[in-house]
């Protein structure tokens, strides 16, 4: 067995445009005297990295990795969530996903499409040169308004879908392949993938890509209502990635699942911060740990009631406190008589 990495924090949530938040230096310093580790990179924003640069240039993250060596942090990996999401967008939300690129290509989606290929190709490159080996993303959606059954869907509508989902991953997924590096798509809801069954779908389209695996989020699963600890055990070998984020389901008489169309603070599911929900987080590093995932554990932060730096300050003992050192030999090892296959074969009789 592995001992997991961290603790870690993905810095997307805790961006802004004040001290110590509103660089990549000062928000790793502020996280390292937390006692973070690791850092999670959003590489949408360009105070955090420069992405074609460390795509193309060693000596730029070679120059990157010193520093935040000097501060006392690593990069765990390099977060394309935003531009993921424009891989595949339906048009529906076309102009609601139009911030999450260039603004002179808001109202194009081809052109945005494009843009985002580019964006991954860039993060594969960059990921290899600063010596990682997994990444995190959304895999966009074609399919999401078609979600729940009602009207009938078409017959092959989802087949449709899906197919060209894995048309359009499946060159990004050769490009991390060739780097070396492994994509963990963040199973969300708004996203085709968003479970167990929509991921297997999707390796059908991709021909079972290796490169192809899950960002483990529980938070997302809860909220579902699905066996976020038996999902483990069914997809173990495809865990790339950990975000280790809370969440609560209290479902009443008015509301469940779909939430009622109500705010963050009013719905029935929620994230929480760390420790103040219902995920099982010592079940989750268990399993983990027996299945030798030996990736960092990320504090992705999201509340709708804590404050992100009480958030930020009570992640990094919590996750401290859930990794499992994991033993190098048997607990009953005392009582071990040494026995040889002679010896064993005369227990049998044999």
């Amino acid at each position: 067995m592995k001992t997991i990495k961290g603790p870690a924090v993905f810095l997307a949530q805790f961006l802004g445009d004040t001290e110590p938040f509103n660089s990549l230096e000062s928000i790793a310093r502020y996280m390292a005297d937390l006692g973070y580790k690791g850092i999670q990179i959003p590489t949408w924003d360009p105070r955090m990295i420069d992405l074609k640069q460390a795509a193309e240039s060693t000596t730029y993250c070679d120059e990157l990795k010193g520093k935040l060596n000097e501060i006392g942090v690593e990069i765990t990996e390099l977060s394309t969530h935003l531009q993921g999401q424009l891989v595949a967008v339906h048009p529906a939300y076309g102009s609601m996903f139009d911030g999450f690129g260039p603004a002179e290509l808001a109202g194009k989606p081809k052109e945005q499409q494009a843009w985002a290929v580019q964006q991954l190709k860039w993060a594969a490159k960059a990921s290899q040169n600063l010596g990682l080996t997994s990444h995190v993303t959304f895999s966009g959606a074609l399919l999401w308004p078609f979600v729940y059954p009602w009207p009938q869907r078409p017959a092959g509508l989802v087949t449709t879908a899906f197919q060209e989902l894995g048309n359009r991953w499946k060159p990004i997924l050769d490009a991390f392949d060739e780097a070396g590096v492994n994509v963990g798509y963040e199973l969300h809801p708004g996203e085709d993938l968003h479970d167990g069954i929509t991921f297997e779908t999707f390796l059908d389209y991709v021909d079972g890509h290796p490169r192809a695996g899950i960002n483990y989020d529980p938070s997302h699963f809860l909220l579902q209502q699905l066996d976020y600890l038996q999902f483990i055990d069914f997809y173990h070998d495809r865990i790339f990635a950990f975000h280790v984020k809370d969440a609560e389901f209290n479902p009443t008489g008015k509301q469940g699942v779909y939430g009622g169309y109500q705010g963050w603070v009013e719905r029935a599911g929620r994230f929480r911060s760390l420790g103040d929900g219902q995920v099982d987080f010592s079940g989750i590093f268990s399993k983990l740990s027996q299945y030798d995932y030996d990736g960092w554990a990320v504090l992705e932060w999201e509340c709708a009631i804590k404050h992100p730096e009480q958030g930020a300050a009570e992640g990094a003992p919590f996750i401290e406190s859930h990794i499992i050192r994991v033993t190098e030999r048997a607990f009953d090892d005392f009582a071990g008589t040494g026995a040889d296959e002679d010896f064993n074969k005369k227990l049998l009789g044999l």
